[in-house]
């Protein structure tokens, strides 16, 4: 039962986005400068982003990464934003960036309705405007970005 709710809710939520949504990252870094919470990264990614910066694996971890119980997550800032960011507020990881932060904006809570992607259109440049992604490409971003939360 849980399953058939779960897919009805699915489209029912796809519906106001079943011509697609545009979005074009602008590179302003205020995603990563919004606050208190977790930047979720795997050990594969934190590989990736050492790589990235040419740093050893455990030097990178020690500089840019917490535990948080059986988890990994970006440190931040006393004011809460990346620790990844640069003077300029510029990704220095962008290309090598984790999972959650490469399907942003396309989360669940975001896609929940036009009212809530409105909403953070206020808030993030990028939305409504370059790359058309059609629901398909919108639904395979959030079953990454809710696969790589689990």
């Amino acid at each position: 039962m849980a399953g058939r709710e779960t897919a009805s809710t699915s489209r029912q939520q796809r519906a106001w986005y079943a011509d697609g949504l545009q979005f074009e990252c602008t590179a302003c870094g205020h995603c990563c400068r919004w606050g208190e919470g977790y930047v979720w990264v795997s050990e594969r990614e934190i590989h990736a982003m050492a790589d990235h910066l040419g740093l050893d694996v455990g030097r990178f971890a020690r500089q840019y990464v917490r535990r948080v119980g059986t988890c990994y997550s970006l440190k931040e800032r006393p004011d809460y934003r990346c620790v990844l960011l640069d003077e300029n507020e510029r990704c220095r990881v962008y290309p090598a960036r984790p999972t959650q932060c490469r399907t942003y904006p396309f989360w669940r809570e975001h896609l929940e309705s036009a009212e809530a992607w409105q909403a953070l259109a206020g808030e993030c440049p990028g939305l409504n405007a370059g790359r058309l992604y059609s629901a398909g490409e919108i639904d395979a971003l959030a079953r990454e970005a809710d696969e790589e939360l689990l």
